[in-house]
Order: structure tokens, then sequence, then C-alpha cells
């Protein structure tokens, strides 16, 4: 359900995303899919599991 959202109003965005503890992932959603959420931040790519994602906001 979360991921429809993401993909909807996200996809192609910079944001930064909260997972808990002192870590904020940052970058463009670049896919939504398998309940993973890929980010790019200066060429390199970060798997991030939907359902551990607290809040993202944009950048």
């Amino acid at each position: 359900m979360y991921q429809c959202f993401i993909v909807e109003h996200y996809l192609n965005k910079a944001v930064d995303v909260y997972c808990g503890g002192p870590d904020i992932f940052k970058g463009t959603i670049e896919a939504c899919a398998d309940n993973v959420l890929t980010l790019k931040n200066d060429g390199k790519y970060t798997h991030v599991a939907i359902d551990k994602i607290i809040a993202l906001w944009p950048q």
C-alpha cells in the first residue's frame, strides 16, 4: 500500500528517508518495486525495505 503511494507521489523526486536511529537516507527515488525503495545519490544506489520506513519527505 505504501509502495503505491510512493510511486504515485514521489517517483523521480529527491527525498529524505527516515528508518529510525541516527541515519537518514537521501536521494532521488529511481524505483519502488517488490517492497524495496531504490534511491540514487551521487551516482550510488541505496535500497531500503519499504516496511522499515518510518517517514519520508521531499528535499
